[in-house]
């Protein structure tokens, strides 16, 4: 019977893996749709298929229905046993190993004073206040309070991030969340490790100095490792000992290795390590660093994604019937984010170069994510085996500050930052990469729908038409380095390449589609349906053509010199895309539509759109009447001579 059991575990173990990651990419889907925060749609999904689940099990069901509830249930520590916790501590070194590849020094600039001061400043002030809130508000021994105030100094960067692309903030205000996030991650594990080896030393013979000694030079080591081991792979790399196939491989399992040798000293010293040698990998130049960190990050969404769900599906009725009920555990979510994070932040801030507003929204966004939950799990279990039954309040503090803090960022951080005049602009916008006659036009008529306009070029001078339209400008290659930090990323959503240099276009739409989506970026092609051409550029190394008639950079160009303009064009009952093309011809070119409700959508080749109220943006020749007058002038003036030109050539 137990062999039968066991074999039924196993067998079951596949799918509960696929259902933990459909229901972790489905809901980051569904929050990139919804425009929500992702850990707020993970955490119902685990909840719903956990603890929900396991309690409709406990009524009388049906034969078939109870069955199929059991295959559908969570109960990860049930379903993976002993690899529950390694498996959980692999996922979270290697997210925040890409939290680390995301920190470049130069991306500090102004800002580089001011994390210094949340880091070194702020933590330890958050960390004094939190084990006065555990000890006095929950009640909890000054021991197990100490470790509960330096884990909660931790803001997930897994929800800070996503929360940066939703809100479009400032760069500075930025710059400081995302930087605390990452770096604060590993020190408040490594805090809450301290407390925990102060309880679990303090029982035995011990010497506190040997303690801490020990955690200290566990932590300096496993940063010193981390910091070489990433020269290392970086020297590595640009030397070609490791072939470009193997180098996400390579770094991946070495992120592994990494982890396990600093956690074989202290626990949790590996997540310091793998973080300095993201760190150190993001401030080393090697030609392989764009598609490094596009695979690292696809990796880590797919943990994110996996991992918070498995952490809130291990959750028990109890366990949420305390923090729903309890008032001591409300109460001390309360105060560490009103009163313990505030008052850290602004003392912290002080002369830091934030101005007053930039550090008041820095303090009322603290989200904590998956480290907290995941090391507050960990220290339960230790501090429960440890014969400390008051740990256990550990799991119930960490899901309802986590639930707390995301719900209340995720939903606030957009209003506040425009109430506090710290939002970037953001929303719609178009980047258009090449000026000239014809873009500076569509530049101009795009604008005139309400949509902010990006024009970047190489040539100062060729963006003087776009200065003087009051269009923002970039000048240089969109391409380097430093536009990474100084072209505003957050003032647009959409990118045209529109250049009479094809390969350069693919170039840069190819640069920008990870991050914008390959459905928003376009170019202007060198030919006309130049897409299914054997000797073009291939469509998967190029941007989405622009236009419903796909026509080359060189005909938009002649047609523009010859009349054509853009106009835009209200589609009613009354006036219809017929009706347009009986006035401007079938050879008017449809560039975007503006629906009803203000979304815009660029029209491929083959699309479009006759929905009553879209405003239909065409490149389009002048009204038939009016050429049939120039055309009339035309044969006038032939027939006196007057557009034929003098006999003799002008004098020069």
């Amino acid at each position: 019977m137990a062999v039968d059991i066991a074999h039924h575990a196993i067998s079951a173990l596949p799918l509960k893996i696929a259902l933990i990651g459909g229901l972790g990419i489905g809901a980051q889907w569904l929050a990139w749709r919804l425009q929500r925060p992702a850990i707020v749609l993970m955490a119902i999904a685990g909840l719903i298929f956990g603890p929900l689940l396991g309690y409709l099990l406990g009524f009388n069901l049906p034969g078939p229905i109870e069955h199929f509830f059991e295959q559908l249930r969570l109960d990860p520590v049930n379903d993976f046993g002993d690899l529950y916790r390694p498996m959980i501590g692999l996922a979270v070194a290697i997210i925040l190993f890409e939290g680390g590849m995301n920190l470049r020094f130069k991306d500090l600039s102004d800002a580089r004073q001011a994390v210094g001061r949340m880091v070194f400043v702020a933590a330890p002030i958050a960390w004094v206040l939190g084990t006065f809130a555990a000890h006095y508000i929950v009640g909890l021994a000054w021991d197990i309070s100490i470790m509960v105030g330096g884990l909660f100094i931790v803001t997930g960067p897994t929800v800070i991030m996503p929360l940066l692309r939703q809100a479009h903030l400032k760069s500075r205000p930025a710059n400081v969340l995302k930087w605390e996030g990452i770096v604060n991650d590993p020190l408040g594990a490594l805090f809450a490790v301290g407390g925990y080896e102060f309880i679990r030393f303090s029982l035995t013979e011990a010497s506190m100095f040997f303690v801490f000694g020990k955690l200290a030079f566990a932590a300096i080591f496993g940063t010193l490792v981390g910091i070489v081991s990433g020269y290392g792979l970086a020297w590595a790399f640009r030397r070609g000992h490791i072939p470009e196939y193997l180098k996400a491989p390579v770094v991946l399992a070495w992120v592994l290795l990494i982890y396990v040798i600093a956690n074989r000293l202290a626990d949790e010293t590996g997540l310091l390590a793998v973080t300095a040698l993201g760190m150190t990998m993001a401030n080393t130049k090697f030609a392989s660093m764009v598609e490094m960190r596009r695979f690292k990050e696809n990796i880590a969404i797919i943990l994110v994604s996996g991992v918070f769900v498995i952490l809130t599906a291990t959750l028990t009725p109890a366990i949420l019937t305390e923090f729903v009920t309890n008032w001591r555990v409300l109460a001390f979510v309360f105060a560490m984010m009103f009163f313990v994070r505030p008052i850290a932040v602004m003392i912290s801030t002080i002369f830091s170069g934030l101005s007053w507003k930039e550090s008041l929204l820095i303090s009322f966004i603290a989200p904590r994510g998956i480290v907290a939950v995941a090391v507050a799990g960990l220290f339960a279990a230790e501090l429960n085996a440890l014969g400390r039954a008051d740990g256990t309040l550990f799991v119930p503090l960490a899901f309802a500050l986590v639930f707390a803090t995301v719900l209340f960022a995720g939903f606030l951080i957009s209003p506040i930052a425009k109430i506090l005049g710290l939002a970037a602009g953001g929303g719609q916008g178009v980047m258009i990469v090449g000026a000239n006659p014809w873009s500076l036009g569509l530049a101009k008529a795009i604008k005139d729908l309400g949509v902010n306009v990006t024009v970047a070029d190489t040539n100062w001078r060729r963006l003087r038409g776009a200065r003087l339209e009051g269009h923002q400008t970039f000048y240089g290659e969109v391409l380097s380095e430093n536009a990474d930090y100084s072209l505003d990323h957050s003032a647009f959503n959409v990118l045209i390449a529109a250049t009479p240099n094809d390969a350069y276009n693919s170039l840069v739409c190819v640069e920008f589609a990870p991050e914008l989506g390959r459905h928003r970026v376009f170019q202007v092609p060198a030919q006309e349906n130049d897409e299914d051409d054997g000797d073009s550029i291939a469509f998967t190394s190029r941007g989405r053509t622009l236009t419903s008639r796909g026509r080359s950079f060189d005909a938009l160009t002649r047609d523009w010199w010859g009349g054509w303009r853009f106009r835009s064009t209200n589609l009613s009952e009354t006036y219809t895309l017929e009706d347009l093309y009986n006035d401007r011809g079938n050879d008017v070119d449809l560039i975007l539509m503006r629906r009803p409700d203000g979304t815009i959508d660029f029209i491929q080749p083959g699309q479009e759109s006759r929905a009553e109220g879209t405003t239909v943006l065409s490149f389009s020749p002048p009204p038939k009447e009016k050429q049939e007058k120039g055309a009339i002038r035309g044969e006038g003036a032939k027939k006196s001579g007057g557009l034929a030109g003098p006999s003799k050539p002008l004098p020069s």
